[in-house]
C-alpha cells in the first residue's frame, strides 16, 4: 500500500509541476501528503519532514553551493571573463572560426570558476557575440556558439549540478568533480572541432580574421585572464592534490575571486552586488534541496524505488534499454523544467535503480549530467536559449535562431554522453586514481 501511495504522490507531483506550481512547493506538498497518508497522523508526518529538513540543511556540503556561486559572481562582475575571452582570441589568431573557438575555450575555462551555465551564457552573449557579428559571422552560428558552449558550465567542475547530484546520492562531491574533468575536456574539444570544421566547409558563416588581432594583451587584461586560470588551479588543483576538500576549496576560491575582483578595480558597491547576486541564485537552490530531501524520505519509506525498478525490469531489454529509457525521460523533462528540478525529481529514483543493476554510479552521474545538460538547449524550455536571448545586445536575434544554432552542440552533448556510457573509464579513471 505504501508503494502505491508514493506512486500516486509522484503522479500528483507531475500534475502540480505541469500546472505551474513551483517545484519546491510541489515537492514539499506531495511529501507531506504522502507521509500523512502512510503514517495516518499529520503530527508524525510533520515531525519526519522537519527532521529530514534539519538533517539536510546542517550538512557542511550545502555551504559549497553559495561559496562557488559567489566565486563565479565575483569573477563575472570583475570583468575578468572579457579579459579571458580576448586572451583566448589572440592565442587562436590564425585558426578558422577563431572567435567561435575562442568562445568555446573561454567558456571552458570560465566554467571552472562559475559552476552555473547561465552566468557563462549571460557573460559571453555580451562579450563574444558582438565581436563575432562585427567581423561578419553568421548570426545563427554566433549565438549557437555562445549558447552551446555555455553548457560546459554544468559539467566542468565546480558544477552546481554535480554538487546537487552528490548531495542527493550521498556521493563524494570531490569524486564527481574530478570525474567531470575528462568528459568536460572531450565535450569542449568536440565543440571547438565543430567550429573549425564548419568554418572550413562554409567560409561565409565565419569569415577569416585579419592577419593580426592587435598586439599583446595589456596588463589589466592579462591580470584578469591569469587570475581566472589561477582560481582554476587553486580550486581544482587543490582538490586533486588533496590539499583541501570541496568545501574548503569553495572557501579559498571565494577569497581568491574577491582578491581578483579588488585587483580588477571592484569596490564596496560592486562586491556587495556580487554577494546579493549570489544570494539570489543560491536561496532557491537551497529551498529546492530541502524539499528534495523530504521527497527522498517519502520514496525511501514507501519502498517506491524497488517498485519502480521492478516495473522497469518487467519491460525487458537489459541494462542498456533501461538506461536509454531513463535518458529519454530526462530529455522529455528537459523540454519542460530546469536541470536542477529534473535532478531533484528523478535522481532519487533512477540512481539507486541503476546502481542495483550494476551501472557504475560515477559514470551514470556524468552521463546523467550530460543528458540533462542537453535539456538546456531543448525547446520549448531551453533555459540557456532564453538566457542568451535576454542578454545578447541584438534585438533582431530570435529564439528560433538560437535553437537552430544550438542543434550541433545538442548533438555533440549526446555523443559525449554515449561515449561515457560505452566507455565508463572516461569518467571513473581519475576518481579511482585520486580517491
Amino acid at each position: 500500500m505504501s508503494a502505491e501511495i508514493v506512486l500516486y504522490m509522484i503522479g500528483l507531483l507531475i500534475v502540480l509541476v505541469l500546472l505551474g506550481f513551483h517545484i519546491a512547493i510541489a515537492l514539499a506538498m506531495t511529501s507531506m501528503l504522502g507521509l500523512w497518508l502512510m503514517m495516518g497522523s499529520f503530527e508524525i508526518a510533520i515531525s519526519l519532514l522537519g527532521s529530514s529538513a534539519f538533517e539536510a540543511i546542517r550538512s557542511e556540503v550545502f555551504i559549497v553551493i553559495p561559496l562557488f556561486v559567489l566565486m563565479g559572481d565575483m569573477v563575472s562582475k570583475s570583468g575578468a571573463a572579457g579579459d579571458l575571452y580576448r586572451v583566448c582570441n589572440r592565442a587562436l589568431n590564425r585558426l578558422p572560426g577563431r572567435l567561435a573557438v575562442a568562445t568555446v575555450a573561454g567558456n571552458a575555462i570560465f566554467a571552472a570558476v562559475t559552476g552555473v551555465s547561465i552566468a557563462s551564457a549571460a557573460a559571453f552573449s555580451r562579450i563574444a557575440y558582438p565581436e563575432m557579428r562585427q567581423l561578419g559571422y553568421d548570426k545563427r552560428f554566433a549565438v549557437g556558439a555562445v549558447a552551446g558552449s555555455a553548457c560546459l558550465g554544468m559539467l566542468i567542475p565546480p558544477s552546481i549540478l554535480l554538487i546537487v547530484w552528490a548531495i542527493l546520492t550521498e556521493m563524494s562531491v570531490g569524486a564527481l568533480f574530478i570525474a567531470g574533468v575528462f568528459p568536460g575536456i572531450l565535450l569542449a574539444l568536440l565543440f571547438a572541432g565543430y567550429c573549425v570544421i564548419a568554418a572550413k566547409i562554409w567560409p561565409d558563416i565565419a569569415p577569416p580574421a585579419p592577419p593580426r588581432v592587435g598586439g599583446r594583451a595589456d596588463i589589466p587584461e592579462f591580470l584578469g585572464a591569469m587570475g581566472i586560470l589561477g582560481l582554476v588551479v587553486l580550486v581544482i588543483g587543490g582538490i586533486w592534490g588533496g590539499l583541501f576538500n570541496p568545501t574548503e576549496a569553495a572557501g579559498f576560491g571565494a577569497i581568491g575571486a574577491l582578491l581578483l575582483g579588488l585587483a580588477k578595480g571592484m569596490r564596496g558597491r560592486e562586491v556587495m552586488q556580487a554577494i546579493y547576486s549570489a544570494g539570489r541564485t543560491t536561496a532557491p537552490i537551497m529551498f529546492l534541496l530541502i524539499a528534495a530531501t523530504m521527497y527522498s524520505r517519502l520514496l525511501a519509506m514507501g519502498g517506491a524505488v524497488n517498485y519502480i525498478q521492478d516495473l522497469f525490469l518487467s519491460l525487458g531489454g537489459g541494462v542498456v534499454v533501461i538506461v536509454l529509457m531513463v535518458a529519454l525521460v530526462w530529455l522529455l523533462l528537459g523540454m519542460l523544467i530546469d536541470s536542477v528540478s529534473i535532478i531533484l525529481l528523478t535522481v532519487p529514483i533512477f540512481a539507486p535503480m541503476t546502481l542495483s543493476m550494476g551501472v557504475d554510479p560515477i559514470a551514470f552521474a556524468i552521463f546523467g549530467i550530460l543528458i540533462i545538460e542537453a535539456g538546456l538547449l531543448t525547446p520549448p524550455f531551453g533555459l540557456l536559449v532564453y538566457t542568451v536571448k535576454g542578454a545578447v545586445p541584438d534585438r533582431d536575434v530570435k529564439l528560433g535562431d538560437i535553437f537552430r544554432g544550438s542543434v550541433p552542440y545538442w548533438i555533440m552533448i549526446l555523443i559525449a554522453a554515449t561515449a561515457v556510457l560505452v566507455f565508463p573509464s572516461l569518467a571513473t579513471w581519475l576518481p579511482q586514481l585520486m580517491f
